[in-house]
């Protein structure tokens, strides 16, 4: 059975169906205890009035969106190029094995290619073996020797504190 589906970007009024994918993949990866952000704040960061920090592409069967990929710009140093990023990759578990999946990330892709940027990049966690075989049949490399490091709340504030004196 061919099921259509159509890649495009989100707007504003996509808004909570993308935080409702988001805490689905959270799920999916048992973190729901991180999603700790609200759907205002990720249409303010989407769509509100300064350039967006990230973009999102859904994947929609008829009028039901079934997936998403959430990817923002980045920068090699060694390439000195820019590239995305791509944050989220999620296609609802019984739209899976459609090409789906495929699809989204062919046109994050596509954006990568428009833009003349050098690369797309993003993360898979370890255990994720279905994933990290769909990337790798789309041509990926998973990197071995690379580890994702993160600070954030209490242990960011600690590292933010100023640790030189100032000369003055």
């Amino acid at each position: 059975m061919n099921v259509i589906v159509s890649i495009r970007p989100a707007t504003p009024e996509d808004t909570e169906a993308i935080f409702s994918l988001i805490q689905e993949l959270a799920a999916f990866e048992k973190l729901e205890q991180q999603v700790t952000g609200t759907p205002d704040q990720l249409r303010e960061h989407l769509f509100g009035d300064n350039p967006p920090y990230a973009e999102v592409f859904l994947a929609q069967q008829q009028e039901r969106i079934v997936g998403y990929a959430l990817f923002f710009t980045t920068y090699s140093s060694f390439r000195s190029q820019p590239g995305l990023y791509l944050e989220d990759l999620f296609v609802q578990p019984d739209s899976r094995r459609q090409g789906i999946g495929t699809a989204l990330m062919a046109r994050v892709a596509q954006e990568v290619e428009k833009r003349g940027y050098g690369r797309l990049e993003w993360s898979v966690l370890d255990w994720n073996h279905r994933a990290i075989a769909f990337y790798e049949k789309l041509g990926a490399t998973v990197l071995p020797d690379w580890r994702i490091c993160r600070v954030s709340d209490g242990p960011m504030v600690k590292l933010a504190q100023p640790v030189l004196k100032s000369q003055n």
